[in-house]
């Protein structure tokens, strides 16, 4: 079926009868899984996360299977790994031939909103203006920039390339605009898909003064694999990143907020979750683009009262290529042969318990700079986390054993069946999804924009035609 035919199917899968929920899909950039009061964090103040929790399902195994935030976003689209739709490295520009759930929604009669970041466009990423079409890969309703971490003073774009400024915060400039496309559901009464991509807690790690003060780094509690002051990270940046997450949750709040008042909150499927965490000196390490849990844990939460059963926790493993085919399922709309993810339907209603064997992780390197192998691949199930390098395993850990992954067991004697075990499903899990080892990038492209193309874009394709590379 080509890309024409699905869409059209989509827009005649549903008959007239059929409830169609909306969908809210809150996603702030670098926001760790385990950094909520429902996942047990004693430093993290999220009353309305946790209240969303209550309210909905929490999957605490919700894992990104690119960390890094351009491939993440584009697995989140298309339902399918980096390697498939070439997203493969920040700074690319998503194939507009890519199938993406907004585009299916739209065809089914969604209206849709992208408010925040966008971060699938290639090219510089200021001043950030993405071009009514194709290129917003099935957007009609547009607040957002390209990518821009200034927290206190960014700028978007709507369909012009005027910048229009953002003289405050901007987790709460970028809700202030989603509220406003919410609020036009009192003229269209359309079913939507919504989604809100603030930037914080993204690094610089700085909150707004009100929230600060809240946070005495003297007073945190530390995660006992945190390792002070390795590669800048400190425990002040832990409390600044511990207030941003607190403002993040009040702009949560407000959603709510505005879907309860609006009448909707029965009738509309809240996804909460991020692109990836931060190791901020766990392990000794910065950032993301890691196999540890620090790096590839997200926030899981799903609330949709219609059909999700409130107060619920599973262990089933969530990630992010499968959160595309589940909302389409949660929909009753098709999904497209292209999407690799599983719809988690049956898990997310309560008829089934078991989700994917695993996540299957991917970066392809390099551009790690802190001495981790610059392309790796690996899997977390329910008890392990195994990564390997093309040439040899790299680390093991018994999470069930070592919930803070301290002792590596990948040189352990006793643990050779078991890495031979894990290497054979990884191998399968490659095979299975088309991924191979001479997938891999070769220069940084995010050095300086050095690669960019004067005056345009820098399409997938034309990169990875420059670098010999066949990702499909």
């Amino acid at each position: 079926m080509t890309r024409r035919t699905f869409l059209a199917a989509a827009a005649t899968a549903l008959g007239s009868t059929q409830p169609r929920p909306n969908i809210v899909f809150l996603m702030p950039d670098q926001f760790r899984g385990m950094a909520m009061g429902c996942a047990g964090d004693p430093n993290a103040r999220t009353p309305n996360i946790d209240r969303l929790a209550v309210a909905g399902l929490y999957l605490p195994h919700t894992y990104a299977n690119t960390p890094v935030c351009c491939p993440a976003r584009a697995n989140i689209l298309t339902g399918a790994y980096a390697h498939r739709n070439g997203m493969i490295a920040n700074d690319l520009r998503l194939r507009e031939s890519e199938v993406t759930l907004a585009e299916i929604l739209r065809s089914a009669g969604y209206r849709t909103g992208f408010v925040g970041k966008w971060h699938l466009d290639g090219g510089p990423r200021m001043p950030g203006f993405v071009p009514p079409g194709d290129r917003r890969q099935g957007f009609e309703w547009w607040a957002a920039n390209e990518c821009s971490h200034a927290h206190f003073n960014t700028q978007y774009f709507r369909d012009s390339p005027e910048p229009l400024p953002m003289k405050k915060f901007e987790a709460e400039g970028w809700t202030d605009l989603g509220l406003e496309f919410l609020d036009a559901w009192k003229t269209d009464k359309r079913p939507f898909f919504l989604t809100i991509q603030m930037g914080p807690p993204h690094d610089p790690y700085k909150a707004p003064p009100e929230y600060s003060r809240r946070y005495d780094p003297a007073r945190l509690q530390l995660r006992p694999n945190f390792q002070a002051a390795a590669n800048g990270v400190t425990p002040a940046q832990l409390a600044e990143y511990y207030a941003m997450i607190e403002a993040v949750d009040d702009q949560v709040g407000r959603v709510v907020s505005k879907l309860d008042e609006l009448g909707l909150a029965r009738d509309t499927i809240v996804l909460f979750s991020s692109d990836h965490g931060d190791m901020l000196g766990s392990q000794g390490l910065r950032l993301k683009r890691k196999p540890w849990e620090e790096s590839i844990r997200i926030p899981g939460i799903v609330r949709y009262p219609a059909r999700i059963k409130p107060g619920g926790k599973t262990d089933a493993i969530f990630t992010q290529v499968d959160f595309a085919p589940t909302l389409l399922g949660l929909c009753g709309i098709p999904r497209p042969r292209a999407m690799q993810g599983t719809d988690l339907t049956n898990v997310l209603t309560g008829s089934a318990s078991k989700g994917p064997e695993a996540a299957f992780l991917q970066i392809f390197g390099p551009f790690q700079g802190d001495g981790t192998p610059h392309s790796w691949r690996g899997l977390r199930t329910n008890r392990y986390t195994y990564a390997r390098t093309e040439a040899k395993p790299w680390v093991l850990y018994d999470n069930k054993e070592d919930p803070f992954q301290r002792k590596n067991l990948v040189d352990d004697p006793d643990s050779a069946a078991l890495i031979r075990k894990l290497d054979r499903d990884l191998a399968a899990w490659m095979r299975r999804t088309g991924d191979r080892w001479s997938i891999n990038w070769t220069h940084p492209v995010e050095d300086a924009g050095r690669l960019y193309r004067t005056g345009t874009y820098y399409s997938v394709d034309d990169y990875l035609k420059d670098q010999g590379v066949t990702v499909r």
